[in-house]
């Protein structure tokens, strides 16, 4: 068994193939300045570009860098849970390979971990290279989550963080298919504080996180942590139900003083129109959390790895 390092740097792949070797020449620069042991955990999530022979080569190169190579595709989250799983280090720093966040703010986010801090997480105070959609979106993304959802997650925070060994032990018992891993994060409590940093643009490449990818982390969010579309669903109901008990006696009142107003079909087809969608959203709402738990139930594993260090091959799930 080889020394257990200090530091593990947890960075999915996903056809990142031009971005890996700045990623390891600029984490290696980085660490080796720590004066401490360290580790590079690759997970290449189903890379189609050659991401997977280059993360290979490195492994052979450097035995500080560790490969977990995908069967297939499993995600963003999915990925990180793995290199989560096969790390081995005492603090450990999750970051995207595509540079946005810079390696060099690890050093900032060890400082506060020496300081006693068990979750230390990076603020973007700045995101440079984005455009003012992504900036607009991603601002209402994080201010929904952290109003609805019954764990207060910090605003304007990603993946990029360090987490120490006792946290993630934790975080690896939530075998959860749905994941959502910043607030899986806040959820396990700890001492926690943040550093903050200015993301910078991606440095080649096009995002692995479009519109719609970030749509579904966030019901991923929602469903995770809050009860609050079911409550919705239900508020709607009461307000649907009691102005039809307000209606009836107005109606009733309009008949028998020979009102026309409310004559014809119009204001029935209205009403049912209004209640029929109001019932087809609460099935809707009602179906996301019943379908994760027909996923859940299924027992499925989170990812089925294709290879991955024989000494930790138990710690796949």
């Amino acid at each position: 068994m080889a020394e257990t390092p200090v530091y593990s740097i947890v960075a999915p792949i996903f056809n990142e193939y031009d971005n890996i070797p700045e990623l390891y020449r600029r984490v290696s620069e980085v660490m080796d300045s720590t004066g401490e042991t360290w580790e590079l955990v690759l997970v290449d999530d189903g890379s189609t570009d050659g991401s997977t022979d280059r993360i290979r080569e490195l492994a052979a190169r450097d035995k500080r860098v560790r490969q977990v190579i995908f069967a297939r595709n499993f995600g963003h989250q999915i990925a990180v849970t793995a290199g989560l799983d096969y790390s081995r280090g005492q603090a450990i720093v999750i970051i995207d390979a595509d540079l946005q966040d810079p390696p060099e703010v690890i050093l900032e986010l060890a400082e506060k971990w020496k300081e006693g801090y068990e979750v230390v997480y990076a603020v973007r105070a700045e995101r440079e290279g984005e455009t003012w959609f992504k900036k607009v979106t991603a601002a209402l993304f994080y201010r929904l989550i952290f109003r609805i959802t019954d764990v207060k997650i910090p605003l304007d925070t990603g993946d990029f963080r360090l987490l120490d060994r006792k946290v993630v032990n934790v975080m690896n018992q939530m075998r959860e298919r749905h994941r959502f891993l910043r607030g899986m994060a806040s959820w396990v409590g700890f001492k926690q504080i943040g550093v903050r940093y200015k993301r910078l643009a991606r440095l080649s490449g096009e995002t692995k996180y479009p519109f719609s990818k970030m749509l579904k982390l966030a019901l991923n969010a929602i469903t995770g942590f809050s009860y609050f579309p079911l409550q919705v669903a239900t508020y709607v109901g009461f307000v649907a139900a009691g102005l039809a008990i307000i209606a009836i006696p107005i109606v009733a009142v309009l008949r028998v003083t020979g009102s026309h107003f409310f004559e014809g079909q119009t204001t029935t087809l209205i009403s049912v129109l209004f209640l029929g969608g109001v019932q087809l959203i609460s099935l809707g709402i009602l179906g996301e959390y019943v379908g994760r738990i027909y996923d859940e139930v299924k027992g499925r594993p989170l990812y089925v790895v294709r290879e991955a260090p024989e000494d930790d091959r138990l710690n796949q799930a």
